[in-house]
């Protein structure tokens, strides 16, 4: 009792007495050199006033859209006084990211060393981050700060930061940040700026200029395991110069001082793109940009996290635009800010020429066919529900995903803004596109420095109608508020788009690289379930034939009409079934007992493809046609 007396006396003095303006910069300095054996550390030096104050660790992270700041992984925290004496720390008993301290009389800084340990098996800033040969620097992991006063007075715009780093003898690094008094040091920047500016080191690096000819400038930094990782040809180079030109064409500005791809190739660390505002951490398999296959499997992650610098950086909904990393965020307008994104770069990465165009209609094609046909749960989790929960969906997936739902603003976004755009290009001949309103937008005020510029539901129906003038709000609640078993934005693709939405009996490209990738069957479509090679069982659709025949993931198919499970065996028995063929029969394993299952499908394979619809402008082509000269 007297220990939750004394945090609550703290608390309401550090509330009661907020600190003085920031008159001198917090230092940061960051050692990577054990990052090989992935711990790294940190020293930290806040200016402070004596008297009860509390420090906060970073708990909401931008990109994130959640509580994921890594604190679980952060160890050897200890603050002292300039001399060195000990300031005794105590965790909040509810905020496990608050710490109250006291500092002692007389003492205006305090020093905090802190690790952090940079382990797998996360995701995003709290995943792998290194590997024997490189390290991704995240800021938020090392570091805490000071709020003033409380949360709600806590500006980290206002927080200044000198930042260095020290790396391990003959690596090299790429940030955004600029350099400053010495070659491993960074002019001092506000803490917002710090945490959206990440650091790359590597043995192996490469930094490659792109569309030099174009101010401000564009860099391609590449860490890898090995040296064989970087050299990625010149071709795949002229694709990343389209890219910058592809964007200024369509943005028609830039809200950057300079930009870094930080691409990060390791099998060793978590796999994933994170947005900043002047760079982006871009996680790839080792051989990704060395194998063609991989390169256009990854193909949408530079054109979609690049996309952010304007969707989702400068032009942010209201609920994510928050003052400091303490402060809950508000979801509710991912299905913009994620699913404008993901519709942006799958086009620019067409664009640009990552993809050619029959890979991206492949690729629109399986969007549409799991959101339209596979996906069961849209009918009691709509697409808005999917936005506000957020911060829990991202750690959803795996089996009966389908019925859960997941963070399907992404790909359900991109059928939604891709019937926007058609829409557009219908009502007005071809005269207006979602391009306008992308220009507008996200163009707005010109060529500017890093800022963030809030906007709310209402700005974005603003902008469509100042495009085409409609009910764009009652359009948009039509789509995001629906419980309609198929996906309500399909007239999109199949009334506007110049194709429809049909099935074959042949995989596309992204279905072939899937099954050959994973050595799997994507059954989704015919049966109802996908399966590993061994005959694990992944995922059953809801509703499907294979679910109403008793199968559920994690059951291990033993047999398939009565041989010993292999792919090819149940590829041919669904081919057999066709028509008036037999039942397709499983043996399955479930965790030690065994039956037998018989899916009543006689419909043959099915992969989702588009066709080519004749007597309708095929808006799709002139959505993938390059803007710049």
């Amino acid at each position: 009792m007297q220990s939750s007396r004394i945090l609550a006396f703290v608390a309401f003095c550090a509330t009661a007495l907020p600190l003085a303006a920031q008159s001198t910069p917090i230092t940061l300095a960051v050692d990577l050199t054990d990052a090989p054996r992935k711990i790294l550390h940190a020293t930290e030096t806040i200016p402070v006033q004596p008297g009860p104050m509390t420090l906060v660790y970073p708990e909401w992270i931008p990109g994130e859209h959640g509580p994921t700041g890594p604190i679980i992984n952060q160890a050897g925290f200890i603050i002292t006084t300039p001399s060195g004496e000990p300031v005794k720390w105590e965790r909040d008993l509810v905020d496990m990211y608050s710490y109250h301290i006291t500092v002692p009389a007389d003492v205006h800084e305090l020093h905090v060393k802190m690790d952090f340990l940079a382990m797998s098996g996360a995701n995003f800033t709290a995943g792998g981050s290194t590997s024997a040969n490189l390290a991704l620097l995240s800021w938020n992991t090392l570091l805490v700060y000071p709020l003033n006063g409380d949360i709600a007075h806590t500006n980290v715009s206002d927080i200044m930061v000198s930042p260095s780093i020290t790396i391990p003898s003959g690596w090299k690094f790429g940030t955004a940040l600029e350099a400053g008094s010495s070659p491993t040091s960074f002019k001092t920047v506000s803490l917002e700026q710090l945490i959206d500016s990440p650091v790359l080191a590597g043995r192996w690096f490469r930094e490659i200029d792109l569309a030099p000819e174009i101010t401000p400038k564009h860099y391609l930094d590449l860490a890898g395991d090995g040296p064989e990782d970087i050299l990625l040809s010149q071709e795949h180079i002229d694709d990343f110069n389209r890219l910058i030109r592809e964007t200024g064409a369509l943005y028609k500005s830039r809200h950057y001082h300079s930009y870094h791809f930080l691409v990060t190739l390791s099998d060793q660390v978590a796999h994933f793109g994170l947005e900043h505002h002047q760079s982006s951490d871009d996680r790839v398999p080792e051989k990704t940009f060395v194998d063609d296959n991989a390169f256009i499997g990854e193909g949408l992650l530079l054109p979609h996290e690049f996309t952010h610098s304007w969707n989702g950086k400068y032009r942010r909904p209201a609920g994510l635009a928050t003052q400091n990393y303490q402060e809950p965020m508000k979801g509710d307008l991912l299905w913009v800010y994620e699913g404008l994104t993901e519709y942006l770069g799958d086009v620019l990465a067409s664009r640009c020429g990552i993809w050619p165009a029959s890979v991206y209609r492949d690729r629109l094609a399986t969007i549409a066919g799991y959101l339209n046909d596979a996906r069961p749960g849209r009918t009691w989790r709509d697409l808005q529900d999917t936005a506000s929960d957020a911060q829990i969906l991202y750690s959803a997936g795996g089996p009966y995903d389908n019925w859960r739902r997941a963070t399907d603003y992404y790909d359900e976004g991109e059928l939604l803004w891709l019937e926007v755009d058609t829409t557009i290009r219908a009502k007005s001949n071809g005269k207006k596109s979602l391009n306008d309103f992308v220009a507008a937008f996200h163009g707005l005020g010109g060529n500017t420095g890093p800022k963030v510029v809030p906007y709310t539901f209402d700005d974005v129906v603003k902008g469509l109608n100042a495009v085409v003038p409609m009910d764009w709000a009652a359009f948009l609640h039509k789509r995001l508020d629906s419980n309609e078993l198929h996906a309500p934005e399909m007239a999109g693709i199949d009334a506007l788009s110049g194709y429809k939405l049909t099935y074959s009996d042949k995989p596309n490209y992204w279905s072939q690289l899937e099954e050959s990738q994973y050595n799997a069957i994507n059954a989704r479509w015919s049966l109802g379930f996908s399966a590993g090679s061994t005959g694990e069982v992944g995922d059953v659709i809801v509703g499907s034939p294979a679910y109403k025949a008793g199968l559920a993931p994690g059951f291990t198919i033993v047999a398939v009409n009565g041989r010993a499970f292999q792919l090819g065996l149940l590829h041919q028995a669904i081919k057999d079934a066709v028509g008036s063929g037999p039942d397709v029969e499983l043996i399955v394993a479930n965790t030690g007992y065994y039956k037998i299952l018989k899916i009543d499908y006689h419909g043959g394979e099915r992969y989702p493809q588009l066709e080519r619809v004749d007597g309708v402008p095929a808006r799709l082509d002139d959505i993938l046609k390059p803007m710049a000269q």
